[in-house]
């Protein structure tokens, strides 16, 4: 078992340190932007960087993946409790604890039942529009905060349009002058210097100038009052009936963090030379989002931007993690005064710079170049996340990925083989030629399992063959790239061979994998005579009818 806090040296220690310290100043600011995304106290965002922060780092296998709340689980999280509970009240609160224990234990039985593949259902397109969708909810209440106008930032998407619209004679021309800084600063300081905690020295600076101007009174939005003290051990109070009901959102954000973080996990595991343990990364997801909602914190993902960071800034081990657990520690137990002054609309500014690469604007130009479908799923995503919401609109997405995937299995590759086993014609690409691979004889290949999408594309594909080449008498199926069979394919391969046995033609098939030739058996398609484990069927096709 891999030790925890693998990579960790006497040599390397000291910069995996200052790397925590840069964590910890990059990490502050976004989750308490987050935790007011997600309709939270500062406090939340702040728990979730203690307890769960240390839990995952000595669990998980991946030397650099940062777990921490971000943008997609803040906006998740206001979705789907905003319907059940007025933001910022105790049962909100409750709540949101309450869904990130049940994200923990969804966890859990992922890595017990091994079922980290079902996050290959959220494809990319999927990814990009629903975070692009997620991400622009966003924006639209931090551009609020940043004109310091007054919206309900939980609510729908289009009433928040509509309450900037209809806000903007009220906006606040020092709130707007300190935004527009903010973002200038980090722009500009993203280009200069990548590693300086640029988040962090705009926020002192903007609270230093509202303290010593008193801009407070002149309108500026403040943070406000911050709880101090260390996280305390708690459990959500609430009946069966809500608990159920929090069950959806949770199995959403369970599917998502899944999907992005073992991809980002193996991505920095191929890059460093490491080994990673999916299904032991998934377990310490779970733990770090129960020890989140037993601590006061919500649901914790993985960071993509975060991790970025610790990556650039030479850390290869999980040792920063700790240190800002440390530091946010700290932070609550002696600072939070500091925080009280920091004025919203430079939250709004560095929240909103962060999520701008989440947009996936580069992402959407290239899915438009490469395969329009796949475009219209993350456009199809992006709108229903937006105007329907997250929930039903990762699950439309997931229709349409399953319309896809049944498309794209629907027209496997179908060859008519020449004699030295090469593709001579498609079945499929063009009409069938009646070009046999010998005389009287037709070997053909699918490249693809056999099931309910293209059973009978298959079947009429060989019929189509069969019918256009004079004198034919056997038909080998070669099925070296078939790697499976389901029922429905099965009856579409046992009307396949009731027809030809109506035309005195023999069926035969060669190359099969093992598995394939048991499944085939179960389905009463074959008997031990008709399977040839190499291509002597073929062979004994073709020496037949050499002789005659």
């Amino acid at each position: 078992m891999q030790r925890p806090l693998a990579g960790l040296t006497a040599r390397n220690a000291a910069g995996e340190a200052i790397a925590g310290v840069t964590l910890l100043a990059i990490a502050v600011p976004l989750n308490i932007g987050y935790a007011q995304i997600a309709g939270l106290p500062p406090t939340a965002g702040l728990y979730a960087l203690v307890v769960p922060a240390v839990v995952y780092a000595l669990l998980v296998s991946s030397r650099q993946v940062v777990a921490s709340p971000d943008a997609a689980a803040a906006a998740l999280v206001a979705s789907s409790i905003g319907g059940l509970a007025v933001a910022g009240s105790a049962s909100y609160l409750t709540m949101a604890f309450a869904q990130a224990i049940i994200c923990g234990v969804l966890f859990a039985l992922a890595a017990v039942f091994k079922l980290g593949f079902l996050a290959n259902f959220l494809s990319k397109p999927i990814l990009i529009g629903f975070v692009a969708g997620l991400a622009f909810d966003i924006l639209i209440s931090q551009l609020a905060k940043m004109l310091g106008v007054k919206i309900d930032s939980g609510g729908e998407f289009v009433d928040k349009v509509s309450g900037l619209i209809s806000g903007l004679p009220t906006t606040n021309c020092w709130s707007v002058l300190i935004a527009a800084s903010a973002v200038v600063v980090l722009l500009a300081g993203r280009r200069l210097a990548r590693a300086v905690p640029w988040a962090l020295i705009v926020l002192v600076g903007a609270t230093v100038i509202v303290v010593t101007t008193g801009l407070q009174e002149q309108g500026v939005s403040v943070l406000g009052p911050v709880e101090a003290g260390a996280p305390s051990l708690t459990w959500p109070m609430l009946d069966w009936l809500t608990w159920l009901a929090l069950v959806p959102s949770a199995i959403a954000l369970t599917m998502v963090t899944v999907a992005e973080g073992l991809l980002v996990a193996r991505s920095y595991g191929e890059k460093r030379g490491y080994s990673t343990r999916p299904n032991r990364d998934l377990l310490a997801f779970g733990a770090a989002n129960v020890a989140a909602g037993a601590t006061g914190g919500f649901a914790v993902g993985s960071s993509t931007s975060r991790t970025a960071a610790m990556d650039q800034a030479g850390s290869r081990t999980q040792l920063p993690s700790l240190v800002a657990a440390v530091g946010t520690l700290l932070l609550l137990l002696f600072g939070t005064a500091l925080l009280e002054n920091i004025p919203s609309p430079a939250i709004g500014a560095i929240v909103g710079v962060a999520i701008l690469p989440l947009l996936g604007i580069r992402d959407f130009r290239l899915l438009w170049r490469q395969d329009r479908f796949e475009f219209i799923i993350g456009a199809v995503c992006f709108l229903a996340t937006l105007f329907i919401g997250a929930i039903p609109g990762i699950v439309i997405s997931f229709v349409l990925a399953l319309i896809n995937l049944a498309k794209r299995a629907s027209t496997p590759a179908i060859d008519v083989l020449a004699a030295d086993d090469n593709p001579s014609s498609s079945l499929l690409d063009s009409a069938p030629s009646g070009t046999a691979t010998a005389p009287g004889v037709l070997v053909i290949r699918m490249a693809a399992p056999l099931f309910f999408a293209n059973g009978s594309v298959f079947s009429d594909a060989v019929k189509r063959a069969v019918s256009a080449t004079p004198d034919v008498k056997y038909v080998v199926v070669d099925l070296e790239a078939v790697t499976d069979i389901d029922v429905t394919g099965a009856e579409a391969f046992a009307a396949l061979k009731a027809w030809l046995a109506e035309r005195a033609v023999s069926l035969a098939y060669s190359r099969p994998r093992q598995q394939i030739v048991e499944r085939m058996r179960a389905l009463e398609l074959v008997t031990t005579e008709t399977v040839y484990p190499t291509n002597r069927a073929a062979t004994a096709a073709l020496t037949s009818r050499s002789g005659e």
